[in-house]
């Protein structure tokens, strides 16, 4: 499956119990439609995602950059701590491909829309 949308914090790296790390992000779609009273809609969906692949990632996925995903989705669903039930998106990332242009401290794009480059093939 393929989805593109805007990752929604810098990712972060994270080592598991076994010295496993995965870069942990998350990206937000928009879709847009008309309903059957003929107004427009918008939906957005939250996906938190991870990737195994590579670390180097980590520094490239930073708030705002357009990425396009390929990969797998799943469900998870708990009770918050209010009681109540929660559900959410998980993405298992297995391509990232940059799009958007994404500002860094000093406030110079790090990929440009006509730059863009998959991640995969900078391992």
């Amino acid at each position: 499956m393929n989805i593109i949308g805007r990752v929604t914090r810098d990712a972060e790296v994270r080592t598991l119990s076994n010295e496993r790390q995965a870069v942990n992000f998350s990206i937000t779609t928009n879709e847009n439609f008309k309903n059957k009273q003929g107004e427009r809609v918008e939906q957005t969906t939250y996906f938190d995602c991870t990737y195994w692949i590579s670390t180097k990632v980590a520094t490239l996925l930073t708030k705002g950059t357009l990425v396009e995903l390929l990969g797998r989705v799943s469900t998870r669903a708990w009770i918050g701590k209010d009681g109540e039930p929660k559900a959410g998106l998980n993405f298992h990332t297995s391509n990232i491909k940059l799009h958007g242009s994404s500002k860094n401290a000093s406030g110079q794009p790090l990929v440009t829309t006509d730059e863009s480059k998959n991640v995969n093939e900078t391992k």
